[in-house]
Formats: C-alpha cells, structure tokens, sequence
C-alpha cells in the first residue's frame, strides 16, 4: 500500500500516515503496562475489471479493545486467485515493514508485529498456505491465517 494515500478510521476519519502512527504510539504510550497486539491484514474483492484491496493496521489492547485504521486501493484484475492472494500477501508484507521502520523512526522499537493473510486449510487457497506463510516467516513476521487471521478476513474485508 502506499503510505502517502489517506488511512481511514471509523472514528476519526481521514487520516495520514503520520497521524495513524501518532494514534498508534500515543494509545501504547496511555496504558504502558498493557499488552499489545499490533497487526497488519489485507484482503480484496473482485469486480469486473478490478480488484479492490483493502490493507489495515489493527493496534488490539489484549482484554480491553481495540482500534483500527484501513487503506484501499484499485488495481487491474489478475488472472487468477493465486495471484490475488500473492498481491494481498505482498501488501500486508510492505505495510507491515513500513510500520516497523516508522516506528523505530520514532524510537519506539518493542513492538511485535504480526500478518494476517487470507489463506486457510481448507476451501479454494488451501494450496498456497505453506508457500506464504513461509514467505512472511521469511520476512521475520509472526503470521496467522484462517480462521485466526481477523485483520484480513474481518477487518480489512469490512471495507472491501
């Protein structure tokens, strides 16, 4: 996803990237001694022409909430679903090193981060789960997929 198009959050609205780090930090930084969850998920809906992706950042308050941001973008149609689910992948992979590396920039650096694709043992992208959760762990990125991945299969797909 490309960080210079707006985010979007149910409560604040339109944000920049900057300012969804400045709610991501100022929320750690309100409760220190909470866990946190910091989570990138992508999922997409095809149309005609066009593929809609939808990327979102999930900053989860183990036992005590939650917020979320989300971006979204067209693309021309890939052929296949294999493809689709390589592109959400990728997406999730780049947001999510984004985020590390703006989060260092501002010296927060005690954060796990972890993707969530929208791959499953079972149903049409049961193929491809060794292939991109080894691509993630790759990365050096925890990953989860169906039916534990909620940042794609809920949040991200929300808004697709």
């Amino acid at each position: 996803m490309d960080v210079s198009k707006p985010f979007r959050n149910p409560t604040l609205g339109r944000l920049t990237y900057a300012e969804v780090l400045d709610e991501i930090i100022s929320m750690m930084h309100s409760s220190p001694d909470d866990v946190y969850e910091l989570v990138v998920g992508t999922d997409s809906q095809a149309y005609h022409d066009v593929v809609e992706y939808v990327s979102a950042i999930v900053v989860h308050r183990v036992g005590k909430g939650g917020r979320y941001f989300w971006q979204g973008g067209r693309e021309r149609k890939p052929l296949s679903l294999r493809e689709r689910i390589w592109r959400e992948t990728w997406l999730s992979y780049e947001l999510a090193q984004q985020v590390i590396a703006s989060l260092q920039e501002r010296e927060v650096f005690d954060v796990n981060l972890e993707i969530h694709v929208d791959v499953g043992r079972s149903g049409r992208t049961r193929d491809m789960v060794e292939e991109v959760v080894g691509m993630i762990i790759g990365g050096g990125f925890h990953v989860r997929t169906k039916p534990d991945a909620y940042a794609a299969t809920t949040v991200a797909d929300k808004h697709t």
